[in-house]
């Protein structure tokens, strides 16, 4: 089953696991070692991920590794971009609106 890409970022475990193997590949046991849970339940973590098309694998000898795709963050990167527009439109709103308030301060 395919899954959406913000299923992956919906859960702060699959973000950390995220931010892990984007710096390196790491096996799941590897990955396991920076949680307090199970290795079965970092491997459901793993699994969405993968699932999400977020992962690629690497084998090295009976090891898997696991390395986060960068270039699929885009999907997530395209969404965010509306608000970034947003965001940076009302800063500049008030950027104007504080510069006013200074000049009028100033005169007086």
């Amino acid at each position: 089953m395919k899954r959406d890409i913000f299923q992956a970022i919906a859960d702060p475990t699959r973000r950390a696991i995220m931010v892990l193997i984007a710096i390196n590949a790491m096996t799941p046991n590897a990955l396991a070692d920076h949680f307090e849970m199970t290795r079965q339940a970092t491997s459901k973590h793993i699994r969405i991920l993968n699932e999400c098309g977020l992962l690629s694998q690497e084998k090295a000898g009976r090891e898997i590794y696991y390395k986060l795709k960068l270039e699929k963050m885009s999907e997530i990167d395209m969404w965010l971009e509306q608000f970034r527009k947003l965001w940076e439109d009302r800063f500049n709103q008030l950027d104007g609106l504080l510069a006013e308030m200074k000049a009028e301060k100033n005169e007086t």
